[in-house]
């Protein structure tokens, strides 16, 4: 087995076990985001929900997902390990897509439920395991954790299309109607099984990494593993209550969010100041993510409802699906791109001439702003009946695509390098959190911008474009504030660039 030194003094741009990593989680993503995809559109059409209701379902399912996250790094730093936590979590979502596929409708919330609580076991400690293939101080952190994001994208793209596989729009002709979602639900259900199997090879190569942190050969360690799978199997009632439910998520937002901050104070009070600066700093991106997932996931919300009714399926000359553009070319570009940016990034780092991690968010919200007045200028070019350009569409999402890129895997690399060792797992859920808070906002944002049923479709374009120019105003004030707090923040952050 590989010592952790030997592991991190690797040659090259990356380690070789990133890869194995990036394919794990790439085939976890496409289940994901799969099943992301179908969520509104499902609920709209086939379980017959309005479409208020369903957004803030959407909202209230995409926060518990993301809010589980904060849990399942909590038992990986305290009893279980990034192995077994990932694992476990695997074989859950293996569960709940399976259920979905047998009959979606009969067990949609039980199959949500499953699915849920197994995200929040796999989804942190994946991308923790990734930061610890990097010393400190590494320069190379940031690129790894931007190939790593191309992986889950590349899973995002394919998972987006599985919406189609349900209305019939691909694969019609050898899929019976009545089997549409089955089928689509069950292809979540079995790219989670090769993502599960390719981590059981994977692991041979991680040396000590994600390993449990107590003893199992004793006892009692073993008995509080158990305990773990006992309790959540057992919670799963509950949770099924809470997610079919939305006053249930209200109740729940309000109690983990402080939770969290009182465990993490409390953990604060064993280290040392500087560790605690940069535990400040953390807090501080975690916080202004959740104004960034609250605008960006709009794609799985009022965007998805947007491209089904005010989109003409015309792109670049070719006919496709707007669902599934809306679902798949964000992960697309940063397929393409993420490589690139973290490659670019590397060569402005040799030159000293690389934008601190402050700036990187400020200017992801400036483009995320950028991206959404242009979702606003598709009003623009709307025919009477209510249908805009899918290809302004499309070029919005290339912003969105560099808004992305300068945030979200600079965050998971952040949380990594400004975490001591001993909490990096939960540090890792926190940031996931703060996306379940987005995700949160991100119903609420949806349901505000949401049409009467009475409205025409040249009606609920314009409503649905007004509000996005509101979000694009909200990211460019964000974006301003985060430059301003630059010297600040380079205080706390101390060494981390």
């Amino acid at each position: 087995m590989q010592s952790i030194e030997e592991i991190q003094d690797f040659k090259g741009t990356y380690p070789k076990q990133i890869w194995g990593l990036f394919f794990s989680e790439m085939w976890e993503r496409f289940s994901f985001y799969a099943m992301r995809g179908m969520l509104t559109y499902f609920m709209v059409y086939h379980l017959l929900m309005d479409e208020k209701t369903a957004q803030l379902q959407y909202g209230a399912t995409q926060a518990f997902v993301y809010a589980f996250t904060f849990i399942g790094g909590l038992f990986a730093d305290k009893f279980l390990g990034f192995r077994r936590s990932l694992f476990w979590g695997g074989m859950l979502m293996i569960v709940g897509s399976t259920l979905l596929a047998i009959n979606p409708k009969e067990f949609f919330f039980l199959g949500l439920a499953f699915n849920i609580v197994g995200t929040g076991f796999f989804k942190p400690n994946i991308s923790s395991m990734v930061g610890q293939l990097y010393k400190d101080g590494d320069r190379r952190t940031d690129a790894g954790f931007l190939l790593f994001y191309s992986g889950i994208n590349l899973g995002a793209f394919f998972g987006g299309f599985v919406i189609s596989v349900g209305k019939g729009t691909m694969l019609s002709d050898y899929i019976p109607e009545h089997l549409r979602w089955n089928v689509a639900f069950g292809f979540a259900a079995l790219m989670m099984l090769i993502s599960l199997v390719n981590f059981i090879f994977t692991k041979r190569n991680l040396g000590p990494i994600g390993s449990s942190p107590i003893d199992t050969s004793i006892k009692e360690n073993k008995y509080k593993q158990i305990a773990i799978y006992i309790g959540t199997l057992a919670a799963i009632p509950l949770i099924i209550k809470m997610v079919s439910n939305t006053d249930y998520t209200d109740y729940f937002m309000f109690f983990i969010g402080p939770f969290s901050l009182i465990y993490l104070f409390y953990e604060m009070t064993k280290n040392t100041a500087s560790e605690n600066k940069k535990l400040f700093a953390a807090l501080f991106f975690i916080l202004f993510s959740v104004v960034f997932w609250a605008i960006f996931e709009q794609a799985g919300g009022s965007l998805s409802l947007f491209a089904a009714e005010n989109l003409h399926d015309n792109l670049l000359g070719f006919s496709i699906d707007p669902n599934a553009v809306n679902n798949s070319i964000n992960s697309l570009f940063v397929i393409i791109f993420a490589p690139i940016v973290g490659i670019l990034f590397i060569k402005l780092s040799e030159r000293k001439l690389e934008p601190n991690s402050v700036l990187k968010f400020g200017l992801a919200f400036l483009l995320l702003g950028l991206a959404f007045y242009t979702f606003y200028s598709i009003s623009l070019t709307a025919d009477a009946s209510g249908k805009g350009s899918l290809n302004i569409f499309a070029f919005a999402y290339f912003i969105v695509t560099f808004a992305e890129l300068f945030l979200s895997p600079i965050g998971l690399s952040l949380m990594t390098k400004l975490s001591p060792y001993r909490l990096q797992g939960f540090m890792m859920g926190m940031w996931f959190l703060a996306s379940a808070y987005g995700q949160y906002v991100a119903g609420l944002f949806g349901a505000s911008i949401t049409p009467d049923k009475k409205a025409t479709n040249l009606d609920k374009l314009i409503i649905y474009a007004q509000g996005y120019k509101d979000f694009a105003l909200y990211a460019v004030i964000a974006g301003v504030l985060l430059i301003v707090f630059v010297p600040l923040m380079k205080k706390l952050m101390q060494e981390v660039k």
